[in-house]
C-alpha cells in the first residue's frame, strides 16, 4: 500500500472511531440508546486495525485478504434477519480456497491472520448490537469470539498436513465439536452456530427434529466442501473436454446433497399437522425499555400496566397468562405470595379461578446456617451479623392455590453480565466487570431442567439465552413439558437485528422438540410459535401488546428430544482421536 493511501486510510478510519465514539459517550450520557451506531464504530475500528498492519497482509497479496473477508461477509449476510440464508452453502468456499493456497505454498504460518479476519468480520457484521448491552464486553465478546472460531479451522489444516487420508472431512469433524463444546462451558457463546442461518427459513430443516441445528451445521460444512472440490477440479478455469463428465457427477453430487434434505424437509413441512390439545394462553408485551425505564417505574403504575393489558385479552377459557422475564424484582424467595405485585396478580383469580400465570422475576436466596453456598453466594454484613445470599433471574408459576409455587432458576448465563466465567481462573477481571457494569459473583442456577405442572399441563419456562439453546431446552421436554414458555427482555439490544434473530432461533426450538412456544417479550417481539415453527401473531417492536391464542399441548418426544445433541458428541469423541494422531504425526522424523 502506497505511504499516501495508507495515511489517508489510517486518517478517516481514526477520525471515525473517535467521534462515533465520542457520539455513543454523548448518547450514554444523555441516556439515549445507540441505534445502529456500534456498527459504524466496530467496522472502523477493525478497519484501523487491519491497515496499521497492512504490511503483514500486503507481504503475502491483497487477494488472500480479499477471499477471507468475502467469506466473513457471506457468513454474515447468510444469517437472519437478512433472507440470504442459501449463500450459506458456499460461505466457507473462498476461506477453503486461501487455505489451499497457503498449504501449497507451505505459509501456514500465515493462516492464522486471514481466518481470524474472516470470524471477526462474521461476528461485527452478525452480532455488533450486543455492544448496545456492554460496550468493553462487547469488544473482548466479539474478538474472542472470533479466535475461538479460528481453532477448528486450524486443526483441519493441520489435520490435512498430518492425516492426508481424512483431508476435507475433519474440518466437519472439528467444526461440530467446537460448536459442542461452546454450547457447554462459561464462556459460550451461542449465536453463530452455523445451523441458526436456517431458523429464517424454518421449513428447510424440518428435520432437525432428528438433529438438531447441528444437523445444520453439518449440511453447510458438507456443501462448502463439496462446492469447493468441485471448483478445484475445474481448477478455477475452463478445462477441457475431458473432464466435463466429472465435473457434471460432481455437480449432481452437490446439488443432491443440497436438494434432498430441503426436498424432504418440505415434504415434512407440508404433511405435518400439530398435535397434542388446545390450550388457550394470553401473552402480555408490556414494553419498558429496560435501561433507563423499565428498573425506574413506579411498582404501582407497573401493576397497573400488567394488569390491564392483560385483561384485555383474557377470558374464561385462558387458562395461561404469561409475562416477561424480570417482569417484578426484589424477592426474597421465602416471601414471594406476600408481595404486593403478587398479591395484586392473584386478584385476577377471582375472575378467572383456572388461570395459571406465569412470569420472570428477580429473586434473591438467603443461604440458611449449614445450608451449602453456591459459586454465586455473596456475603453482607447486617447489624453486625453476616449474610451470605445470592440472586436469581427466576420464572414462578401462580395459581388459584398459594400453596403451589413452582420455582425455576435461569441456569444458562450471559458471560460477563451475569456470570464471571471461571471465576477461580479469571478472577482477577472480577473488579474490570464490576466497573462495567457486569455480575462479578454471577446469578444463582439449578442442576436440572423443570416443568411447570397443573391441572392444564406441563409447561417449560426457558428463560431468554437458554431458548437459544437446543439440547439444553430438551431437558425441559424430557421432564415432562408439553409446551415451551419463552420469557426475554430483548430490548437490551435496542431496535437491531438482535431481537430479530432471538425470535428467528425460537422457532428451531419449536422443530427440535414438537412444542408449541409462547413467546413473551417485555419490548418485542412476543408471538406465538407452532410446531414446525411458523410464527403467528408477531407484535411490533416498541409497543404496549397483549395477544391471545390457542396452542398445541404436545406429550409426544421427538428423536432429538430423547436423545440429544449425537452428531456433536460424536464429532467430540473423533475430535479427540485425530487430535492425538495430529500430534503423533507431527513429531514424527521426517521421511527423507
Amino acid at each position: 500500500m502506497k505511504p499516501a493511501l495508507k495515511y489517508t486510510l489510517l486518517a478517516l478510519f481514526a477520525l471515525l472511531v473517535a467521534g462515533v465514539g465520542y457520539h455513543l459517550y454523548d448518547l450514554y450520557q444523555r441516556e439515549l440508546l445507540w441505534g445502529h451506531w456500534p456498527l459504524l464504530f466496530l467496522v472502523a475500528l477493525w478497519g484501523l486495525i487491519l491497515v496499521l498492519f497492512e504490511k503483514k497482509f500486503a507481504r503475502d497479496g491483497w487477494r488472500w485478504l480479499g477471499l477471507a473477508t468475502l467469506s466473513g461477509a457471506l457468513l454474515a449476510i447468510s444469517f437472519p434477519p437478512i433472507p440470504l440464508t442459501i449463500l450459506i452453502f458456499m460461505a466457507f468456499v473462498p476461506l477453503l480456497k486461501l487455505e489451499s493456497e497457503i498449504a501449497e505454498k507451505q505459509a501456514g504460518k500465515g493462516l492464522f491472520k486471514y481466518v481470524w479476519h474472516t470470524f471477526v468480520t462474521w461476528n461485527i457484521l452478525t452480532t455488533w448490537w450486543v455492544m448496545n448491552t456492554a460496550f468493553f464486553a462487547s469488544l473482548i465478546a466479539i474478538w474472542l469470539n472470533a479466535f475461538f472460531m479460528v481453532i477448528p479451522f486450524w486443526l483441519f489444516h493441520k489435520a490435512k498436513k498430518y492425516l492426508p487420508r481424512f483431508g476435507y472431512g475433519t474440518l466437519i469433524v472439528f467444526w461440530l465439536a467446537f460448536e459442542y463444546v461452546h454450547l457447554r462451558w462459561e464462556i459460550s457463546w451461542p449465536w453463530l452456530t452455523l445451523g441458526n442461518a436456517f431458523s429464517e427459513f424454518p421449513s428447510w430443516v424440518q428435520w432437525y427434529e432428528w438433529t438438531g441445528v447441528p444437523g445444520g451445521s453439518f449440511w453447510i460444512l458438507g456443501a462448502n466442501l463439496l462446492i469447493f472440490r468441485l471448483f478445484e477440479k475445474a481448477n478455477w478455469s475452463f478445462r477441457p473436454k475431458k473432464y466435463l463428465t466429472e465435473l457434471t457427477w460432481s455437480w449432481l453430487g452437490v446439488k443432491l446433497f443440497v436438494l434432498i434434505p430441503l426436498v424432504a424437509s418440505w415434504a415434512i413441512y407440508l404433511n405435518h399437522e400439530d398435535r397434542g390439545r388446545d390450550v388457550e394462553v394470553v401473552v402480555v408485551q408490556p414494553n419498558y425499555e429496560p435501561h433507563y425505564e423499565k428498573f425506574r417505574a413506579p411498582a404501582e403504575e407497573r401493576r397497573r400496566r400488567f394488569l390491564r393489558l392483560a385483561k384485555e385479552k383474557l377470558t374464561p377459557n385462558t387458562e395461561y397468562l404469561v409475562f416477561p422475564e424480570t417482569s417484578f424484582w426484589h424477592y426474597d424467595d421465602r416471601f414471594i405470595n406476600s408481595q404486593e405485585d403478587i398479591k395484586a396478580l392473584r386478584t385476577l383469580f377471582d375472575e378467572y379461578p383456572n388461570l395459571k400465570i406465569v412470569t420472570g422475576i428477580i429473586a434473591y436466596h438467603i443461604f440458611q446456617k449449614g445450608e451449602p453456598l453456591t459459586p454465586a453466594a455473596r456475603k453482607q454484613v447486617r447489624s453486625g451479623e453476616t449474610i451470605f445470599w445470592e440472586e436469581r433471574n427466576a420464572a414462578i408459576q401462580l395459581e388459584r392455590d398459594p400453596n403451589r409455587l413452582p420455582f425455576y432458576i435461569k441456569s444458562k448465563l450471559v458471560p460477563g453480565a451475569e456470570i464471571t466465567p471461571y471465576k477461580q481462573i479469571f478472577g482477577f477481571i472480577a473488579p474490570l466487570l464490576d466497573h462495567l457494569g457486569g455480575s462479578v459473583e454471577g446469578h444463582g442456577t439449578q442442576p436440572e431442567r423443570e416443568a411447570f405442572e397443573s391441572n392444564s399441563g406441563k409447561i417449560a419456562p426457558v428463560i431468554c439465552y437458554e431458548s437459544v439453546y437446543g439440547d439444553y431446552v430438551t431437558g425441559y421436554i424430557r421432564a415432562g413439558a408439553e409446551a415451551i414458555f419463552i420469557m426475554t427482555n430483548d430490548g437490551w439490544w435496542d431496535n437491531t437485528a438482535g431481537h430479530k434473530q432471538h425470535l428467528q432461533y425460537a422457532t428451531l426450538r419449536a422443530i427440535e422438540t414438537r412444542r408449541s412456544i409462547a413467546r413473551s417479550a417485555n419490548s418485542g417481539i412476543s408471538c406465538f410459535i407452532n410446531q414446525r415453527g411458523d410464527i403467528s401473531q408477531a407484535t411490533p417492536y416498541g409497543v404496549e401488546a397483549a395477544i391471545r391464542g390457542t396452542i398445541k399441548f404436545n406429550d409426544e418426544h421427538t428423536f432429538y428430544a430423547r436423545h440429544g445433541d449425537i452428531l456433536g458428541r460424536l464429532a467430540a469423541f473423533l475430535s479427540v482421536f485425530l487430535i492425538l494422531n495430529i500430534l503423533v504425526k507431527s513429531r514424527l522424523p521426517k521421511e527423507t
